[in-house]
């Protein structure tokens, strides 16, 4: 599989759950549990390779004003959401995470940005096709750091100046941290 297959069906799947993220992963496990094991697994290697790209401070910060505050495991299911919006978006947001005030039409923060079931798709899909736990997948481990330059993610007049256009449109009449 390539990349260009690994987004035709994440495309697909998002697409056909018209913005339902829960039907997203669900449509996600049966379009996967189509393909043989091998290509299950690099579906998981594409995902897991792109979850850890998005493993940065700026998109930390544009989770915690889209989510009116991030802890760990919200930026985690904000990351697997953000790669089930699509290559437009995702990279969209790693060149320029304030660039999702004009990527993203609208954001409900109750409905929106927990894909925490989008990053079990593919183990699930696998158990299904052959009974067993998906192996090891071989890709190193997420640092133990987010990329780039640490900020206090919670202050909103940080946020206000490193994320301005995103604060503007999502945060400013809301945040809450």
């Amino acid at each position: 599989m390539d990349e260009t297959d690994f987004w035709e069906i994440v495309d697909g799947t998002r697409e056909a759950a018209a913005g339902d993220p829960e039907e997203h992963a669900d449509l996600l496990v049966e379009r996967l549990a189509q393909l043989d094991p091998d290509a299950v697994l690099d579906f998981a290697r594409h995902f897991e390779s792109r979850y850890h790209r998005a493993y940065r401070w700026d998109l930390w910060g544009a989770a915690s004003i889209l989510l009116d505050g991030a802890s760990d495991d919200a930026f985690d299911f904000f990351r697997c959401w953000l790669i089930g919006q699509g290559r437009e978006i995702f990279e969209g947001a790693l060149q320029d995470p304030d660039d999702l005030a004009d990527l993203l039409d609208h954001f409900d923060p109750d409905s929106d940005g927990d894909g925490e079931e989008l990053g079990y798709a593919a183990d699930e899909a696998y158990e299904q096709l052959t009974g067993t736990v998906a192996p090891d997948l071989g890709i190193p481990a997420q640092p133990r750091e987010p990329e780039g330059t640490a900020f206090d993610i919670d202050d909103p007049d940080v946020l206000e100046v490193r994320l301005p256009r995103l604060w503007e449109r999502f945060g400013a009449d809301s945040y809450t941290g």
